[in-house]
């Protein structure tokens, strides 16, 4: 086991809680409820496909699981964009730290994708 692994999971994990708590003190309205409900399970998808990424079935679950998590942290940021135009945000410095990790999380996990092997 890899320390690296778990800061990767530790990351994640954290980038879930973030987005939660963040959500938590939002104005909750017609237009941003199913934004946040999206972004809320997509940012949790990012560590949890991640996890079971560690624990491959073989070479192709693991490349298949972290593009998974891939796509659910390009999701994340996508739902957080869309928040971003469509609530009234307190905290923009916030909000736009949650999209740069997601951001950050995509090109870790792009990183990882393209040096593993098939």
């Amino acid at each position: 086991m890899t320390t690296s692994k778990y800061d990767l999971e530790d990351r994640a994990f954290n980038f879930a809680a973030d987005v939660r708590l963040f959500c938590k003190n939002l104005t909750k309205s017609l237009i941003n409820m199913d934004d946040i409900k999206q972004v809320i399970r997509s940012s949790g998808s990012v560590g949890a496909n991640y996890i079971e990424a560690n624990e491959p079935l073989g070479a192709k679950d693991f490349k298949m699981r972290l593009k998974i998590a891939r796509k659910e942290a390009k999701e994340s940021r996508y739902w957080l964009k869309l928040i971003k135009i469509s609530s009234e945000i307190e905290e923009v410095n916030k909000i736009e730290e949650l999209i740069q990790e997601a951001t950050e999380l995509n090109k870790i996990l792009s990183s990882i994708i393209n040096k593993a092997k098939d």
